[in-house]
């Protein structure tokens, strides 16, 4: 790898394996795919969609892909029948495009600005991680984060996201975040704290 994935990028394919790893459980234990999710936009399905064919297009930018393919393609389904089995398909076809040999290193036509595959997947790890929560909270589960992605992510924020015009995703909670580090990062990303009820937006492109 590059300078930049060496520095702040190390490590990056694990870490969006393991943010992968900690979104299907809640996947598997979805009974209605019609509720509601703090993406005021989405249902689960549609979120899960999001989640599924993200990963897809990430993987299409890693192959050479372009920005424009990568955003007319944003609102296709990607679930099918199997929402499960389609969600597994796609962190593998999203893991073997980022493996491929230079692929962290080249620079890929993300849609909101040009940057190089480690910043792209680490991208598509902070998504994976903030939707795990939003999954959470729409099934009633726990939603409690991997609590080493969250400071992961926290201490990477502005790198992760330097140089794309991201704001008008992240809505801005009102108040103070809580007193946790997951509370922190999900208020820098739009979040309610994870004590608070009802609904937010927020998400990058798909």
């Amino acid at each position: 790898m590059g300078r930049l994935a060496d520095m702040t990028f190390a490590g990056i394919i694990d870490r969006y394996a393991r943010a992968s790893a900690e979104f299907e459980p809640l996947l598997r234990a979805v009974r209605d795919w019609t509720a509601p999710t703090p993406c005021t936009e989405w249902d689960v399905r549609a979120l899960v969609n999001h989640m599924a064919r993200g990963n897809l297009n990430y993987a299409l930018l890693a192959g050479g892909g372009t920005a424009e393919e990568f955003l007319r393609l944003r609102d296709a389904d990607a679930l099918g029948a199997d929402p499960v089995g389609a969600f597994t398909e796609s962190v593998r076809t999203c893991t073997g495009a980022f493996t491929r040999p230079g692929t962290l290193d080249r620079t890929l036509d993300y849609p909101l600005g040009r940057i190089p595959g480690a910043q792209a997947l680490a991208v598509r790890t902070a998504d994976s991680v903030i939707h795990t929560w939003d999954l959470a909270r729409a099934i009633g589960a726990d939603d409690t984060l991997d609590g080493d992605l969250v400071a992961w992510v926290d201490d990477r924020l502005d790198d992760i996201y330097a140089g794309l015009a991201v704001s008008r995703f992240f809505a801005r909670p009102a108040g103070e975040p809580g007193p946790t580090r997951q509370d922190r990062l999900l208020f820098r990303m739009g979040r309610l704290t994870a004590a608070s009820t009802g609904p937010t937006t927020g998400g990058t492109p798909r």
